[in-house]
């Protein structure tokens, strides 16, 4: 395995594209490089000893996402039968380590960088998770470059118990963005309904979306882009000050239909801002937005594919 911040790490390339993975810290996506510039920010300085905390990569977060609560305190959820869990906040899986597999044809660190790469990653249930989420699954992540520019990825979730099971799992893609440039930068959308978690942790009325918003805009800040059924065009970031556009294609074939795109960063000052597709909305265990019943046996997979060009 490749070092990186002193810790094992997975590095997949293809041409001049560079993709960094800890699949012990969460199946997490540390970073994506192309001809050296990053695409998915990460910090020159992390503090490994909480990587979940840390202000970078691709989180994944399953089964549930976003906050939930009973009777005011977050962390917990109630399920039908009335019994009260501890679930943390965007779920376990970002805290527990995955299984890695390196597909035939991909390369590790070093070797082979034409070579298609793909990584699976996998998490099953255990003791660490019965307790918050007593359900039997496997939960799978996928990374592949398809090309230098192209990355492919899939969330796939089995359920391999005898209980129908709750999830909405989702992504928390960081962009690398200068924060000066935020003015400049465009997001568009397909038709969306947009809405936002509460101070309560119910979920707003929902406002008719806008088709084009600026990064700077802070009514974009924290919010939750709903798409109205299958998007009509993919989600892009125009970013001129980088030269560089990024199309999220949101329909992939044998796809889950995504359930909101949610928009977020830190502070002003953040070198990153956050698009994520999600299967659904935060407390979704409790207000059903987005929320999936998987039953025994079946599979189901959320795919996207993300292009960065130049812009013309």
């Amino acid at each position: 395995m490749a070092q990186f911040q002193h810790q094992d790490i997975i590095e997949i390339a293809q041409g001049a594209s560079l993709l960094r993975v800890a699949p012990q810290a969460g199946g997490r996506l540390l970073s994506w490089h192309i001809d050296g510039q990053q695409v998915i920010h990460w910090p020159d300085v992390a503090d490994w000893s909480q990587p979940a905390r840390i202000r970078g990569g691709n989180p994944l977060l399953f089964p549930f996402l976003g906050r939930h609560r009973v009777d005011g305190q977050i962390g917990r959820w109630r399920d039908a039968s009335g019994t009260v869990r501890d679930l943390p906040m965007h779920g376990f899986a970002r805290d527990l380590p995955f299984v890695a597999t390196v597909e035939p044809a991909a390369t590790t660190a070093g070797a082979g960088a034409d070579a298609s790469a793909t990584l699976r990653m996998t998490l099953t249930d255990s003791d660490a998770t019965h307790a918050g989420y007593p359900f039997g699954f496997r939960f799978e992540a996928l990374y592949r470059l398809a090309d230098a520019h192209t990355l492919d990825v899939e969330l796939t979730t089995v359920n391999t118990g005898t209980a129908a099971l709750p999830y909405y799992a989702g992504h928390h893609f960081y962009f690398s963005l200068p924060h000066a440039q935020r003015s400049e930068t465009v997001l568009e959308l397909p038709r969306t309904q947009r809405r936002y978690q509460q101070p309560d942790g119910s979920i707003s009325a929902p406002e008719t979306g806008e088709p084009r918003y600026t990064l700077d805009e802070a009514r974009i800040l924290d919010r939750f882009h709903c798409l109205e059924g299958v998007p009509d065009q993919p989600v892009r970031l125009v970013a001129p000050g980088l030269n560089r556009t990024i199309t999220l294609d949101l329909q992939r074939p044998g796809s889950l239909t995504w359930y909101a795109v949610t928009t977020w960063t830190e502070a002003a000052d953040s070198d990153f801002y956050c698009i994520e597709p999600w299967l659904g909305l935060p407390d979704a265990i409790h207000n059903g937005l987005g929320l999936r019943w998987l039953e025994p046996g079946q599979t189901e997979t959320a795919a996207l594919r993300i292009s960065v060009g130049a812009l013309r």
